[in-house]
């Protein structure tokens, strides 16, 4: 007869028992792992200089310094306003002045823009004149006593003597053009042969802002209204050498592809003046791309040209 435990000879599950035994001894005894989750510090006032960020609320969201001095970029509280426009990427102050019917360098001045070629993207403008105001019609319109529009004064003319009868009435060589607010101009084509000119592409709406017009290198290209030059240069992209054309507070023209600009900024012209010489700057070939502009808004130059 035996006393004591039995012994199992060459039995795997016996070693295997044995091996599981002393495994989780070993886990009982041994010290834990090192490696924590990550632990929050939601202590009042606590600061954590290492990262730059700190809870000064006590309530565990960790608030970046830098992140809440943070500026609102100018003209911000004016987002959305009517008669205020957000800068976006890819603008210039020169195509906002086009997509808004105004001089850019208005808008520079009354935005008190230091350097107009340093706008950002978010920045807020106002792209219509102080003390003008938007109506429910999108109309921009002057209220009735505004300071914007400075009074022009008249000094009492004195009468001149009467003239001989024989002596010529003599008139300025080029008046500078009246220019009424919403008066719609009596436009003419913006080419010599006029209504002539082969159309290479119509006005459509979203795609082409005007009409393009064939021609041959050199030819004049015309004012088609009297005007002043808000723009003559080609730093818009697309348009080449470009010029535009104020005719009053509703009405703006715009000439692109020219080879030669014969006319400075701010410089009065006639309708039917020559303006520039056509060309294909920017372009694949020889063309005037012509705009009309209502408001800044692009309409069909047909509408407003003589019939062909």
């Amino acid at each position: 007869m035996m006393t004591g435990r039995p012994i199992l000879k060459n039995s795997a599950w016996t070693w295997t028992a044995l091996l599981a035994e002393v495994l989780l001894l070993a886990a009982c005894s041994s010290r834990p792992l090192t490696v924590r989750a990550p632990v929050e510090d939601r202590t009042q006032g606590a600061s954590r200089s290492a990262s730059g960020a700190n809870d000064t609320a006590g309530s565990g969201v960790a608030v970046n310094p830098s992140a809440a001095t943070i500026k609102p970029l100018p003209g911000a509280e004016n987002a959305g306003k009517p008669g205020y426009y957000t800068v976006k990427p890819g603008d210039t102050l020169i195509r906002i002045g086009l997509d808004n019917g105004h001089n850019w360098r208005d808008i520079a001045r009354w935005n008190n823009l230091e350097n107009p070629n340093t706008i950002e993207v978010g920045q807020v403008l106002r792209v219509i004149p102080p003390g003008a105001v938007v109506n429910e019609n999108g109309v921009i319109t002057r209220p009735v006593g505004s300071t914007a529009v400075n009074p022009v004064t008249v000094a009492p003319t004195p009468v001149p003597p009467p003239a001989p009868s024989n002596a010529a009435t003599a008139k300025p060589a080029n008046p500078a053009p009246v220019l009424t607010e919403t008066e719609e101009p009596a436009f003419s084509w913006p080419l010599a042969n006029g209504s002539k000119s082969p159309v290479l592409a119509s006005f459509e709406e979203g795609k082409n802002k005007g009409i393009d017009l064939g021609g041959q290198a050199g030819d004049p290209v015309l004012a088609v209204a009297d005007g002043r030059v808000v723009y003559a240069g080609s730093g818009l992209r697309g348009y080449g050498n470009l010029i535009i054309l104020k005719h009053n507070e509703t009405y703006l023209t715009a000439y692109a592809h020219s080879q030669k600009i014969l006319v400075k900024e701010d410089q009065t012209v006639r309708k039917g003046q020559k303006i520039a010489e056509m060309g294909n700057t920017d372009a694949d070939r020889v063309m005037l791309h012509f705009e009309v502009r209502k408001q800044g808004k692009p309409v069909d130059p047909t509408r407003y040209l003589p019939a062909r």
